[in-house]
């Protein structure tokens, strides 16, 4: 029948393509462009999707853990060189299938347009000379931009505690913050400021790179300011591991198709972007290359990332194991005082040893096994393994652990930013 897509015909439903970033970045930017272009040569619809949050980790861990039967897409950037090495999550560019990179664009230093600094160096002076951090952001801590930044001040020996990095996701946002005088400096790449360069709202004070950026032909280089300091990030698109190897390389295709169109690379030039594509091959060796390479930078004592979170990584899993031992006092207290038939005292007595004994060796084992095994794993084995013991049914000691768990989870891992253990499964 005319118009009817079979069961085997693929692509027949809409493509997700997932966004790590904010929406009106500079990646969110791309990943719409793409998503246009890319239904005109499928033929279904591409939905991009911004899942943000943990610099990155958000949307990278969602892309890679997807169901890999070829309708999750992912816009990868430079911080999948970078999460793991930070041991924020278990994600790297082996949890993907490479289909192909678009772009790599310089990091760019801006200020607002009244600021009292009119170059790189007169900025590089005012850290030096500054007796409070000066606040700057970019994007969250630990991202291509906060990279670049601070290596410009390891390389210049300017205290990087003279700036206070703020954790913001995205450029977008730490650009408008920019403008309300949340912080002084922001740290991205120039096209995406580009709008508020052009309407004279920001000034940009130099470009990590050896060569002009296109966009802005006006602003110097760092080489150009005696600055030997160069960085920026790069994005492209790949499928999580296990995609069927003939719908990745249909993917391919048309991804490739799309970058090399008349239409991108003029959406590219008009924004600023610098157009870089390669194939699925040729990007998997450039990651490979550059995950080693920020592994080396990051592998530096100056460069290792503080937690900014309250409480360490093992807060969680100790106050859970608090929370059972409290648990299970009273529920030993409520079992003996509820008992209806009396037994021998040292009946009694053995039993309770028993259920003591029990908690304690559960405990330790949780404590013990939480680094390899995962915070979620670990933690949803330890709270069903006591309220069985307690003798809670079933049914309801799984809807306590479902609903417990996870909530805490969502406290500290995602509200306070604790970075929990993720174990086997990236839990």
């Amino acid at each position: 029948m005319v118009g009817c897509r079979h069961g085997d015909q693929w692509p027949n439903r809409p493509i997700t393509l997932v966004c790590p970033w904010s929406a009106g970045g500079g990646t969110d930017r791309v990943s719409r462009q793409i998503a246009v272009q890319l239904e005109a040569e499928l033929g279904v619809p591409v939905n991009v999707v911004n899942a943000t949050g943990g610099g990155g980790v958000t949307g990278h861990t969602r892309g890679a853990t997807a169901r890999p039967d070829g309708y999750t897409l992912t816009m990868a950037t430079v911080e999948l060189n970078m999460l793991h090495w930070r041991g924020l999550c278990p994600i790297t560019p082996d949890s993907y299938r490479p289909l192909a990179m678009l772009n790599q664009d310089s990091a760019a230093i801006f200020v607002r347009s009244d600021a009292p600094w009119n170059s790189i160096l007169d900025l590089q002076q005012a850290l030096r000379d500054a007796k409070a951090p000066l606040p700057v952001s970019g994007s969250a801590i630990g991202s291509i931009w906060h990279l670049a930044f601070v290596g410009w001040l390891l390389d210049q020996d300017v205290p990087t505690g003279s700036a206070n990095w703020i954790s913001i996701n995205g450029s977008a946002p730490s650009l408008q913050e920019l403008l309300a005088g949340g912080v002084e400096v922001v740290c991205c790449s120039i096209p995406e400021a580009g709008a508020l360069l052009t309407a004279g709202e920001v000034r940009c004070l130099g470009v990590m790179s050896d060569q002009r950026c296109p966009a802005a032909p006006d602003v110097p280089t760092f080489h150009e300011q005696k600055i030997a300091w160069s960085m920026g990030g790069w994005r492209g698109l790949v499928y999580p591991r296990g995609v069927p190897e003939s719908r990745a390389r249909k993917m391919e295709t048309a991804l490739l198709n799309v970058a090399g169109s008349e239409q991108f690379a003029s959406f590219m030039e008009t924004a600023g972007f610098h157009l870089d594509v390669a194939d699925g091959a040729s990007f998997g060796e450039f990651l490979s290359q550059a995950d080693q390479a920020f592994g080396d930078i990051l592998a530096q004592p100056a460069m290792q990332q503080r937690q900014s979170a309250p409480v360490g990584r093992y807060f969680v899993p100790g106050l859970l194991a608090i929370v059972a031992t409290i648990v299970g006092g009273i529920g030993l207290v409520s079992n003996r005082g509820s008992r209806t038939t009396r037994r021998e005292d040292e009946s009694e007595s053995s039993i309770d040893v028993r259920l003591l004994i029990g908690f304690v060796v559960l405990i330790a084992l949780f404590i013990a096994c939480c680094e390899t095994v995962g915070y979620l794993t670990a933690s949803a084995a330890l709270l069903l393994s006591l309220l069985l013991m307690l003798r809670v049914r079933v049914l309801i000691a799984a809807l306590i652990v479902l609903v417990t768990v996870p909530s805490l989870y969502q406290v500290f891992a995602r509200a306070l930013g604790v970075p929990l253990p993720w174990g086997w499964f990236g839990w």
